[in-house]
This record gives C-alpha cells, structure tokens and sequence, in this order.
C-alpha cells in the first residue's frame, strides 16, 4: 500500500483498524468452505457510515477495489479477496437504534449480527422474519446483501422483504440515504429493493430499517420419517391446510443423518431409518400443537413422528436439521450448490440429481436438505476437488432444465458465474452490467462477483468445464 493511502486510511479510521500484519488477515480472506481464499493487501475497519464514505472515495482515488465484507458466512466466494482486493469490514457497524414499538419496526447497523438483533427485540415483544443457522456471525448488512432467507421464508419471504428503507455508500463516496424508510412510498425507483440481493457490487450498505414481527412465544416442532421427499411434501400439503402457524418445513436425508449422528454425537432420531425426513415448526400466540397433532394424526404415522413443546425438546429436533452444515464441513471440503425449482418438481429433482451425479461424477458424494415449503434444496458435494466443477455443471444444468433458480439463497459469487446464463437471458445479463457500470463505472466494489464487467467472449463461452 503506498504511504499516502495509508497515512489518509491512518486519519479515516485510526491506525488500530487498518489491519496489515499478514497473522491477523486470514479470517478475513477464507469463506465458510475453506473452498473460496485471497489475499488482501490490507483490512480497513470503519465505524460508521461517515467513515465508509471517505474509506471508499480514499481506495476509489487510488484505485484500490473493495470487497464489502460483514460475518463472513458466505459460500459462494463473494465475501473474500480473489485478486488483491482489499477487504472493507462493517463489523463495528453495530448500533441497534430507532426501536419503534408500535409500527414493529428497527433500525440495525450492517455489522449487527442476527443473533444480537433477535436478542435485541424478543424482550420487546417482536421477532425478526428472517432466521439462519448461522445466526451467530451472519450480519444485517451481509443478510440485505445476499438477500438471505433461511428457514422461515415459506411464511415471511426473503430478507429483501423485510427493508423498508436503508443507507449505503455508492461507489464514488457519495452516501444513499432512505432512511426511516416508509411502508408506503412510490417515490421514483426502489432501490432499497435493487440493492438487497446485489452482493456488494453496486454501492456498501451501512444502515438497514426493518419490519419486525409480533413475537409468537408458543412453539411446536415435529420430526417425522418417511419413505421419500414426495411422501413428505405429501405431508406438508396437509400440514399447510390445517395448521395456519406454520413457519418452518425443512427436509432431509439418511446419508445427511449418519453424518450428524457421527459428527454431533446425536442419538438416531427413529428405532429405523427412513428415506426422508421432514421437520416442521409451527408458532402462535397460543399452542399451535393442538392443530399440529391433527393434521399429522391423518397424514403421518405416529410410529414415525416426533411432537416436541418445550424449548429443550424443540432445539433437540431441530439440532437434526442445523447440524448439518457443520458436520457436513467436518468430513471436507465441499461445494456447495443452492438451488431453487418449481415446488411441483423438487421431489423429480431429488431423484434426478443423484442418477445425473453418479454418471457426471462417480466419485461424488451428494448431501441434501432444505427448505421443502419453497422448493430449495442444499446440494452439498463431498469428494470433489476444490477446482473440479464437473459435478457443479451437472447439478446447474439439471436444475436449468426444471425450470429453476441455480441460486435460492446464497447468491452468484465467483462460484456460479460461469452457469448465469442458464437461468438469465442475455437481456437480463445486459442490463445487470448496465447498472453496474452506471453506479460503479470504476468497478471498485467487489469485482468480478456474479459476472465479469466485460462480456465474455465467444472462446470463453466455450471453454470447457474444469475438472471434465
């Protein structure tokens, strides 16, 4: 870095929060799979959204790019240096403010961790919509940015639903300020709205105003094992009919269990295996376990079924299901596919993906779960190696023929680049680059995350895949 950014960096942020000594960078430079690193020539840390501004226009003027980086969980590699970019941290972003009881509604810094927030405001008598795993370290402004869903997305919708107003820097310094926010307001173009899913790459958000939800204190979680996805979203059919709380519905499958079992030190859920399993959640002011056991009383069998009330009892079920991703990442490295397919086609691609993988890649291990009540899958590739994206192109050009997303939740990335094309037109893709190169003609903030700025060219196109 040249003494005269350093020295301005020094003035923006104090010389405690520009990170240079290569000991204290790699957290910041690795994803979550360990399958996605850089090196960053150095860290900045601002505190506000003041200082992100002047962060950005100082870099910007040295033509310095910037990957905007929050907890860090992402898997697709767009959270993490890839060319010597320099890695902006919001985490001391970290001020809840402008609790508003009555509207339900809050204002969180980027850096707030979900966790924190929901700790924030269940005292109070209301919930975040939005729910992760990963709750722990995932950020407001990382969650805004990738526009995260998680587990409750079959009731409340994505992250993108959630904001009513926010503030970001843009890529020349100047500061984008829809702040509070108000629920009706036709002002011209949503922006808030185009940001929340942008990965970064169009301006830094700083500040984000939320809906909450009220808080639903009363909670019923049931497992149940069953003979195949298409029998447990039979079962989810009946469940949404009669069970109106229902928030949560996630499935998975019996070399995902072993793997949990083995891992977490979990006992077998069942006397037997099953094909499927299903673990729903429903929540209300009042027990919704009553209507819960109805609806299973016709759908399920009771031999097969776990109902679980108490708080103890729920997070025993549930570890089931959230243990996965860890002890998924305890037998490797593994890539990690989210897809989304018409709901009417997720138990076809269930099938299809495991006959399509044993013939594209043999050596292959598939791990799947997900969210059922949105027809997004996990596809989750142990035995791969890290630069080997045969079993990707098979898994991608699978969902494309379904109808699908090749990115539920997680968003492009670097990962997914070389597939956009099978699930957005070349009108898409153009006007994409279009606004990119309107709000960051310099192509300062996290480039090369979900396409190149540049068209690729006709050689590139047909490239052949890596590993094949």
């Amino acid at each position: 870095m040249v003494p005269a950014l350093r020295a301005r960096l020094h003035r923006i942020v104090g010389p405690e929060h520009l990170l240079e000594d290569r000991d204290l960078l790699p957290s910041y430079e690795t994803d979550w799979t360990r399958r996605f690193t850089g090196s960053a020539p150095f860290v900045v840390r601002p505190a506000d959204t003041d200082q992100v501004a002047n962060v950005v226009t100082a870099c910007r003027q040295f033509r310095v790019p910037l990957v905007p980086q929050g907890g860090n969980t992402g898997l697709v590699g767009g959270s993490v240096p890839r060319a010597g970019e320099a890695v902006l941290s919001l985490r001391r972003l970290d001020r809840i403010e402008d609790f508003d009881p009555v509207a339900g509604e809050v204002t969180a810094g980027a850096g707030v961790t979900l966790q924190a927030l929901q700790e924030f405001v269940r005292p109070r008598g209301w919930d975040v919509a939005v729910d992760l795993a990963s709750r722990a370290s995932a950020t407001i402004g990382g969650m805004v940015a990738t526009n995260a869903g998680g587990i409750r997305v079959i009731r409340y919708g994505p992250m993108r639903h959630q904001v009513i107003g926010l503030e970001a820097v843009l890529a020349d310094g100047a500061i984008l300020a829809r702040l509070p926010g108000l629920l009706k307001d036709n002002t011209g173009y949503d922006l808030p709205g185009l940001l929340a899913g942008s990965e970064g790459t169009l301006a830094v958000v700083t500040r984000v105003r939320l809906r909450l939800i009220p808080a639903r204190p009363a909670r019923a979680v049931a497992l149940l094992g069953l003979p195949s996805l298409a029998a447990a979203l039979h079962v989810l059919q009946a469940i949404r009919r009669q069970a109106p709380g229902l928030e949560a519905a996630e499935v998975f499958f019996p070399e995902g269990l072993e793997l949990v079992l083995r891992h977490a030190g979990l006992a077998p859920p069942f006397p037997r295996p099953h094909g499927c399993y299903l673990l729903v959640e429903c929540a209300g002011a009042d027990d919704p376990a009553p209507a819960l056991a109805a609806a299973l009383e016709s759908a399920a069998d009771p031999a097969s079924t776990l109902l679980a009330v108490s708080r103890p009892d729920r997070d025993r079920l549930w570890a089931y299901r959230e243990r996965h991703t860890e002890a998924i990442s305890a037998e490797g490295i593994p890539h990690k596919l989210d897809i989304t397919v018409p709901l009417a086609r997720l138990a076809d691609f269930e099938a299809l993906v495991r006959t399509r993988l044993a013939a594209a890649a043999p050596g292959a291990r598939p791990i799947l779960f997900g969210h059922a009540g949105d027809g997004n899958l996990h596809v989750n590739l142990l035995g791969v190696a890290p630069d080997d994206e045969t079993a990707d192109d098979a898994v991608l050009r699978l969902v494309a023929d379904l109808g699908g997303s090749i990115s539920a939740e997680h968003g492009i990335g670097i990962a997914k680049k070389r597939w956009l094309h099978l699930t957005r037109s070349p009108a898409d893709i153009s006007a994409m680059r279009a606004v990119k190169r309107a709000l960051d003609p310099a192509g300062i903030l996290n480039p090369g995350v979900i396409f190149d700025l540049e068209p690729p060219t006709a050689a590139d196109e047909a490239a052949p895949v890596p590993g094949a």
